[in-house]
């Protein structure tokens, strides 16, 4: 994988060109102060000090007004120092709130190219859906896809030179609260061809989609041939799109074929062999049965509840991800 397929991906590249057949976004360049604040983890997790009154979260911002009943007596043995001060980004904050209010009042968050869905637990709707930009902090500092922007975004890349972009871009999608996770799909392309199609959400099984199989792939795949065959540059991607209750579809998101992007209810090999056969027709598959769910692709959880020690199921993981790094890399290498 080259740096320039992982950067053709981000949000700010590909949404001037595919912004009539997507979610409505508005994106702004964010300060290099607000990028190191989301990847400080020294001190105590300290929202931003709001420049308006609208703070959503006044009681979990430190204020140092409300610390006297917490005072610490001289001689007591505590030698912390006092909490800083929270930090302040006036201007982004304005930004946002005119973005969120020209977008209807809500959006949900990304940057460059991981929105924070593992983060969405500590949200008070359970959800990514924002009204502030306090919330967006919230949910920004707490997420590792968002980490893995910032620090890892080139992790895979043969040619890497950095380990994250020059600028970091935060973009705010318009949030609709009538989405319904079975409609969301990935579809795999490569040489300009689309091989392959996998329902988003496969942690649960929608008995309804079943009986729409059919009409649903006919739509993916003119979809892709009226709006994305030829347009997105790079030879092998994937790309998430959504079926609206009135047979539109929403492009979502462009990822890079392999490395972290998740195969869902397919296997890279299995992709790899659908390509190389040249078999006629799209791969199209959706959690038919219960028995199908794969619960272990959801990880909507605290990483610090996830047990990644020696022998455990995540060190696995993470080394059979490893090894198919090493693969992709040695099967590029053979075509080159």
């Amino acid at each position: 994988m080259k740096e320039e397929e992982v950067n053709r991906c981000q949000i700010q590249e590909w949404y001037p060109k595919f912004k009539s057949v997507s979610i409505k976004s508005i994106i702004h360049e964010v300060p290099e102060s607000f990028v190191e604040y989301l990847v400080e983890d020294s001190g105590p997790f300290i929202l931003p000090a709001s420049a308006s009154s609208n703070d959503a979260f006044p009681n979990r911002v430190h204020k140092p007004e409300d610390e006297e009943d917490f005072q610490v007596s001289e001689g007591s043995g505590d030698e912390s120092g006092p909490t800083p001060p929270p930090p302040s980004f006036p201007e982004l904050e304005l930004q946002v709130k005119e973005s969120i209010e020209s977008l209807g009042g809500a959006v949900f968050p990304k940057l460059n190219w991981s929105s924070p869905k593992d983060s969405a637990w500590i949200s008070p709707t359970g959800s990514l859906k924002c009204t502030s930009f306090s919330e967006i902090a919230l949910l920004l500092r707490s997420s590792d896809s968002v980490v893995h922007d910032l620090c890892h975004a080139y992790d895979s890349c043969g040619d890497r030179t950095s380990s994250r972009p020059p600028l970091i871009y935060l973009a705010l999608r318009k949030w609709y609260a009538s989405l319904r996770p079975e409609m969301e799909f990935r579809c795999f392309v490569r040489g300009e061809v689309l091989v392959g199609v996998s329902q988003r959400e496969v942690t649960t099984y929608y008995p309804t989609i079943l009986e729409r199989k059919s009409d649903l792939q006919v739509l993916i795949c003119d979809f892709f041939l009226n709006n994305v065959m030829g347009k997105f540059k790079s030879e092998k991607y994937t790309f998430d799109v959504y079926v609206t209750r009135d047979k539109r579809i929403k492009l979502l998101d462009f990822n890079p074929w392999g490395a972290f992007t998740l195969p869902l209810l397919f296997t890279w090999d299995e992709l790899e062999r659908i390509t190389s056969e040249m078999e006629d027709g799209v791969e199209f598959r959706i959690v038919e049965s219960q028995c199908a769910v794969r619960p272990g692709l959801k990880t909507a959880v605290p990483y610090d509840y996830l047990d990644t020690s020696p022998g455990s199921g995540w060190d696995q993981f993470l080394r059979n991800a490893d090894e198919e790094l090493r693969r992709q890399a040695r099967s590029s290498e053979a075509d080159a």
